[in-house]
């Protein structure tokens, strides 16, 4: 367990954050743009003198004011990395990777140097500097050195927001490998849900230096403070299910979510495959009669758990098939249909407005 209660005081702003996340997994700290991330993981690493409060990993606290414990940041073993990849210009990618084993007492095996290499697809790169990288490959050389450091925990500042869109894309997957290969605790800021949705096993919401939120990502993805940040537009209910068959001739997959099944296109899809979807609120339609003659792959049967009213329209939670999902109606449809909690309906969901992200 990562345990934060931490107070910071910087001019006019306050951060005062508390949250509990699980280990190991991906934390996602996700906020706007100057609500107090980057202090908080300063704060958790050690790189902030005056933060006060407390900070714990596991069975070891590395702040405690009122026990008047403060480890410095290389007694806390934090692999960090920045938003820009930091890499030392007159090292090799080799000289950087191995700057990140020495920082190890002890010895770096081998195999694990080997390890980070292939997961990070670096063998090619070894010999060249820094200068002579892309971005995304240099944001790949700093994960590996951070990773050869052997840290408890794994804190990366926004390391993609200095990339355009297909560098982006080109890190996440490794993101992932590294997520599914190694089991450290990680801590992960962005202001972009897209890289929440990929990576995320717990999320902390942040507006104005507080926890607005905080939660496995299926139940945030429905809060109210992420649509504070992300808009009506955006939300909608995130759920982790799998692959259970792949129809060819359709061009559909059967993706299993709780007791239930949705269609989904299937692309590169195959039986078996973990499988992340989002299912976003302004898509979803919502009937009180088994609809007959539609073209919408997807009917899956509810009933209404939640009505939260804002601007002339109502977000509705509908339990379906042991998941719960959101629908965006207007405040004319749910007096017409006589929705009020309790009432049983149909849910549409059209495949092509599925979005599904292997995790």
């Amino acid at each position: 367990m990562l345990s934060v209660n931490v107070q910071l005081q910087r001019g006019d702003f306050t951060l005062d954050a508390r949250f509990d996340a699980p280990t190991p997994g991906v934390t996602a700290l996700f906020g706007r743009s100057g609500c107090g991330k980057t202090s908080l993981i300063n704060v958790i690493a050690g790189l902030t003198a005056d933060g006060a409060g407390k900070v714990c990993l596991d069975d070891e606290c590395w702040l405690d004011t009122p026990a008047d414990i403060r480890r410095r940041a290389e007694q806390r073993h934090v692999g960090y990395v920045f938003q820009d990849a930091r890499l030392f210009p007159h090292y090799s990618v080799r000289g950087n990777l191995e700057y990140g084993a020495r920082r190890v007492k002890g010895t770096v095996t081998a195999g694990l140097f080997d390890d980070v290499v292939a997961l990070l697809g670096l063998s090619a790169l070894l010999a060249r500097r820094p200068g002579g990288l892309s971005g995304g490959e240099k944001q790949r050389v700093a994960l590996g050195r951070a990773l050869l450091s052997q840290p408890r925990l794994l804190l990366l500042d926004e390391p993609l927001s200095s990339l355009d869109a297909a560098r982006r894309e080109e890190v996440l997957p490794y993101l992932e490998r590294l997520r599914d290969h190694f089991a450290i605790p990680m801590v992960y800021v962005s202001h972009q849900f897209d890289e929440i949705l990929r990576l995320a096993t717990h999320v902390v919401v942040m507006d104005a230096g507080r926890v607005t939120a905080t939660g496995e990502l299926g139940s945030v993805s429905r809060s109210s403070a992420l649509q504070a940040i992300v808009g009506a537009d955006a939300m909608g209910a995130v759920i982790d299910g799998r692959v259970t068959s792949v129809d060819a001739a359709s061009g559909l997959a059967e993706v299993a979510i709780g007791q239930g099944l949705l269609r989904v296109p299937a692309g590169s899809l195959s039986p078996g495959q973990d499988l992340r979807v989002q299912l976003l609120a302004r898509d979803l339609i919502l009937a009180v009669t088994e609809p007959h003659g539609l073209s919408v792959r997807n009917q899956l049967r509810g009933v209404v758990r939640g009505i939260a009213s804002s601007g002339g329209n109502d977000l509705v939670e509908v339990e379906c098939a042991g998941v719960t999902l959101l629908s965006r109606v207007t405040g004319a449809a749910t007096r017409e249909l006589e929705l009020t909690i309790g009432t049983p309906v149909w849910v549409l969901v059209k495949a092509v407005s599925v979005s599904g992200l292997a995790h």
